[in-house]
């Protein structure tokens, strides 16, 4: 195929074609005799990417070491090491690299033994994709829930969750859809946006790179091809520049510039930048590469720039925007995958590694320890081999650092034994919230929480609605900042009231300045103040009222939440419909052009994930109607469906 290609072309053309591809890193993970190897090796095979005598040589050891009979075992393909191919398993990461005509891609073949998960962590840590195997026969197992959990926490965004093994369980729908169901109950878990299901055979090739005759029941494309599709250029951080500086180059004294790889944002001649952590500004003079000098860079790239102005900076600083800068602080919060035999315990030191700055780190304190498979926080005195747990760390220098979620250069790091200078632990760093700190405080009078009783009040929920007339609602707007929910919530409120019903709003700006004031607008934050605005809607509930919540409620995490604490019976979802194109132009307060320009962070819509409900229980074209329109039809929807009525 590349001969073909190569022909056609020309050298040239070729490798202009080559490099103008978009790349995809993508994993394969799960438990151990789920099929990776065997299904890269089907892929490689499939797609024309492997040499004759390569195959030819893997014919030859399929007979010494393969478990598949007088079949290709396509698992040699890939596992090269003595032992994986002794005991059928893979020990180590192993990558490959291989393009079609659509996009070029690399591999990382990562083994799924618990004992190996700090290698799986490794190959997870710069890829933009997780390929989750499941055995059909066996379902989902812990060790898929603990590969899911890590590649989520490392920053995948997007996860195929190939169902393998298809014709051991005679292609069976059913079996498909039970293990669908139940990677989604425990995926709901999770912080991921793009997830997709595909049946396959990887011994038989079946949905790998051609489509199976033996499941046309399912519709979606094959493995490969939604591979070359799969959209991750939003991925990349655009927004926020940073430059960590790798070594100063002076080749004479004329010239003195600052080398390094952009890890996020665009670079252009002439923009103001600080260097960080001195604080000192300036401008870019010109920005030079190997290729010549740019007016323009982007994240990824390798360059030298020079300063309009002497500034003092070396190895370890980092240069930014002067309005969008990270933090600098001597502490972070982290979550970490320990990868040492030796346990951590508070009070340890080591050396810390995060972009190109090096610095002497004390573990300061565990805060709690992951239970994989139920996703919940137990309490942790050391963390050991494999285990994942937050932790506090006190650095000697100064770290320039983002949230993870927000800039995986940035927000990653490394921890290295001080004596044997061996990896111990890989690190995101965790946005610090006042919420956190008020669980902080919860924590630490929990003892006093032992003794709380609750008490039921002796007037019932039905001599309430007997006393109002009226059934306790709670009506759940969600929708984009600037959608209409706030004028459309307030036209609901007068309309309810002109129909007799006893009815109010619960505001999301309103409860920030009082109930949630204390909240910022991280992931956490916004969890905690959709939590509490939950409860003050079932508080509402609880006393026969009509609560009306104008909320972003950006996750369907977090709707679902809701749901559950107010009661599914009372709950009802409104989708504010309004394209972000109008929200955008309704905008009179500067929220999303302040987002555009980086001096805002984590706005709905921009740079913070907003899930339009799939299926609400009624949809406002708030876009085109007005709030008093919106008002009557959704009133009249509820009047008809039983939901609002006078008792």
């Amino acid at each position: 195929m590349i001969c073909t290609e190569l022909d056609r072309l020309g050298i040239e053309s070729y490798l202009q074609n080559y490099r103008d591809k978009s790349l995809l890193r993508f994993l394969t993970c799960g438990s151990v005799d789920d099929g990776k190897s065997t299904l890269i090796g089907r892929l490689l095979h499939d797609a024309d990417q492997v040499f004759d005598d390569h195959l030819s040589a893997v014919r030859k050891d399929t007979g010494k070491y393969g478990t598949t009979g007088e079949a290709i075992d396509f698992a040699l393909l890939v596992d090269g090491l003595q032992a994986e191919r002794e005991q059928g398993i893979t020990i180590d990461v192993a990558y490959r690299y291989f393009s079609t005509d659509r996009r070029k891609f690399i591999i990382a073949d990562t083994p799924g033994h618990v004992q190996y998960t700090r290698n799986m962590a490794t190959g997870a840590s710069h890829c933009d994709l997780a390929i989750i195997l499941i055995d059909a026969r066996k379902g989902v197992l812990e060790q898929t829930r603990r590969h899911s959990f890590i590649a989520t926490l490392l920053g995948i965004q997007h996860l195929v969750v190939a169902i393998n093994k298809m014709d051991l369980v005679d292609y069976s729908r059913e079996v498909f859809d039970r293990i669908k169901g139940d990677f989604g109950a425990f995926a709901a878990k999770l912080q991921v946006r793009d997830i997709h299901f595909i049946p396959m055979s990887g011994m038989r090739g079946e949905n790998v790179v051609h489509r199976s005759e033996n499941m046309p029941w399912f519709q979606g494309s094959p493995l490969l091809a939604h591979l070359e599709n799969v959209h991750i250029a939003s991925d990349r951080n655009l927004v926020d520049l940073r430059l960590p500086v790798q070594l100063v180059l002076r080749p004479n004294l004329d010239y003195r510039g600052f080398c390094g790889t952009i890890a996020s944002g665009i670079l252009r001649q002439g923009d103001p930048i600080v260097s960080l952590p001195s604080g000192r500004q300036s401008r870019v003079k010109s920005i030079d590469t190997f290729g010549g000098s740019l007016t323009e860079a982007v994240a990824g790239m390798a360059v030298s720039i020079t300063l309009e102005d002497e500034i003092d900076a070396s190895r370890g600083d980092m240069f930014a925007s002067p309005n969008n800068a990270p933090n600098v602080d001597h502490n972070v919060e982290a979550m970490i995958v320990w990868m040492a035999e030796e346990p951590m315990l508070p009070g340890s030191r080591y050396v810390l590694k995060q972009t190109t700055n090096t610095s002497a780190v004390t573990a300061t304190d565990i805060r709690y320890r992951m239970n994989v498979s139920t996703l919940s926080r137990e309490d942790a005195k050391a963390l050991t081999l494999n285990e994942i747990g937050r932790v506090r760390l006190e650095s000697m220098r100064p770290l320039q650092w983002d949230p993870y979620a927000k800039n995986r250069r940035t927000g990653s790091f490394i921890l290295v034994d001080r004596l044997t200078n061996a990896t111990v632990a890989a690190g995101m760093i965790l946005d610090r919230t006042t919420a956190e700190r008020a669980g902080d405080r919860r924590t630490r009078s929990g003892d006093a929480g032992l003794n709380l009783q609750t008490h039921k009040s002796s007037v019932t929920p039905e001599q309430r609605t007997q006393r109002l007339q009226q059934k306790p609602l709670a009506i759940w707007f969600t929708g984009l900042p600037r959608s209409g929910k706030t004028p459309t919530a307030f036209a609901l409120e007068q309309e309810l009231y002109r129909r007799g019903y006893a009815a109010h709003v619960l505001l999301g700006t309103n409860l920030r300045t009082t109930l949630s004031r204390d909240l910022g607008f991280s992931g956490e934050d916004r969890w905690e103040h959709q939590r509490r605005a939950a409860e003050v809607a079932r508080v509402s509930c609880d006393a026969g009222l009509i609560a009306i919540g104008a909320l972003i409620a950006p996750l369907a995490a977090d709707r679902s939440q809701a749901r559950t604490i107010i009661g599914a019976e009372r709950f009802v979802e409104v989708f504010c419909n309004a394209s972000l194109e109008i929200c955008e132009q309704r905008d009179q307060t500067g929220l999303y052009a302040a987002a555009r320009q980086g001096q805002l962070r984590n706005v709905t819509g921009i740079d913070a994930p907003y899930e339009p409900p799939q299926n609400p229980d009624f949809v406002l074209p708030t876009g085109t109607k007005s709030p008093e329109d919106c008002a009557k039809m959704l009133c009249d929807f509820l009047e008809q469906r039983g939901l609002l009525k006078k008792m």
